[in-house]
Parts: structure tokens; sequence; C-alpha cells
């Protein structure tokens, strides 16, 4: 009975994670859309790659 419930308890806070997920990036899209604003690969590759090296970069700018 425990590792049945623990089982379902799994599966649905990986649904839920999922979804939010999901509606993250739908919401993302739909600002995009209506704003154009936007960084480009290469811009968050280069924020990312600081990140990696351990520095405290800020995130690029949005721009249209």
């Amino acid at each position: 009975h425990w590792l049945i419930l623990d089982a379902v308890r799994q599966y649905v806070d990986r649904e839920e994670e999922r979804e939010a997920f999901r509606q993250d990036g739908i919401r993302a899209w739909n600002a995009y859309r209506e704003t154009g604003l936007h960084v480009t690969q290469a811009e968050a590759d280069a924020w990312l790659v600081k990140l990696q090296e351990g520095q405290d970069a800020t995130p690029p700018e949005c721009h249209v």
C-alpha cells in the first residue's frame, strides 16, 4: 500500500512540474509575441560561460 501511494505521489509531482514548465514556456512565448524582447543565443551563451567560470555575471539585456 505504501509503495503504491509513493509511486502515485511521485508521478503527480513529476506531472505538476512538467505542467508548470510548459506553462512557463507558454507565458514566455506570449510575452515575446507581445513585446518582441529577446536575447540572442550568442548573448545567452556568453552569459552562461561567465556563470560556468564562476563569475557573478548579470543576464544580458533584452532587446527587440
